[in-house]
């Protein structure tokens, strides 16, 4: 839906309070906390308007979830100017409510250079175009999802498997999903970067349970992102089909871990993304 994509570029576009702090909203959503994607994508943005040089591009971001964001309430985002080297800008974001930090990101900017390349291809799936959008793959579960299944949503998600709720009753450590901004976007790089970061966390997390034959609705199942990290690669474009390749190497203590490699539509290994998460379970 193109109106939930200006919504979400709206949710981007941060107001300047002083030098080097801003400010974000969080959509009028029923939502108890705020989606860390969102908190992601916004500390993204305040991070690349301190950077002078055009030329630079995020290439790198390391965050913790350090508190659950209140969804009724503005982020301040605090940013530091750590370094700007010859090559490489890095930059410190601390995101802050009732005055306390809720996120801390960490963001490494590089200009392009010629170098070494290679990587690993990627894999063979059905095209995104050939599988049903996500209330198409989802009707079954319409009356568990609620309010949820009719929220507009600004990225079109397309499960290759089938949808996460069936499919936790097979158990496996991967899943494959397409995924594009669902409108047209200016052709501003850091703009699709920030997308693409607001939709890394989607359903990365997801995937760590799907090896105990569980979902995030089943009774009981609590899950919280802990930690981020993405390592952009190559240019994409947020709106056009990009393939995440998700699996889970292993949950303990509590933890579930997840890695994902998104590519762009032509095979182009374009960005790395790994996360932690809580995940607790009460026993019956």
């Amino acid at each position: 839906m193109f109106n939930a994509l200006d919504d979400l570029i709206s949710l981007l576009d941060l107001e300047v309070i002083e030098v080097n702090i801003f400010r974000g909203r969080s959509p009028e959503e029923n939502r108890q906390r705020v989606f860390g994607g969102q908190v992601a994508g916004q500390a993204l943005v305040a991070a690349s308007r301190t950077i002078d040089d055009r030329d630079r591009r995020v290439h790198s971001l390391h965050a913790y979830f350090l508190r659950p964001g209140d969804p009724t309430t503005p982020i301040l985002y605090d940013v530091d100017r750590i370094r700007d080297g010859k090559s490489f800008s890095t930059r410190r974001v601390v995101a802050i409510q009732h005055g306390q930090a809720i996120f801390n990101l960490q963001a490494s900017f590089h200009a392009h250079e010629d170098g070494l390349t290679h990587q690993v291809p990627m894999p063979q799936v059905p095209a995104a175009d050939t599988l049903p959008d996500f209330k198409t793959r989802m009707e079954p579960h319409k009356a568990v999802l609620g309010e949820w299944y009719d929220r507009p949503r600004p990225i079109d998600i397309r499960y290759v498997e089938g949808d996460p709720m069936s499919r936790s009753r097979t158990p496996t450590v991967s899943q494959q999903v397409w995924l594009r901004a669902d409108g047209t976007l200016p052709d501003d790089p850091t703009l699709h970067a920030c997308i693409v970061t607001y939709a890394s966390d989607m359903t990365l997390l997801d995937t760590t349970v799907l090896p105990h034959g569980l979902n995030w609705t089943d009774s009981g199942v609590q899950m919280a992102s802990l930690d981020h990290a993405m390592w952009f690669h190559r240019p994409f474009r947020a709106d056009e089909w990009l393939l995440y390749d998700q699996m889970t190497p292993t949950t303990s203590g509590a933890r579930g871990l997840a890695t994902g490699s998104i590519y762009t539509h032509d095979g182009q290994l374009a960005i790395t993304v790994v996360q932690e998460g809580l995940i607790r379970r009460e026993r019956s």
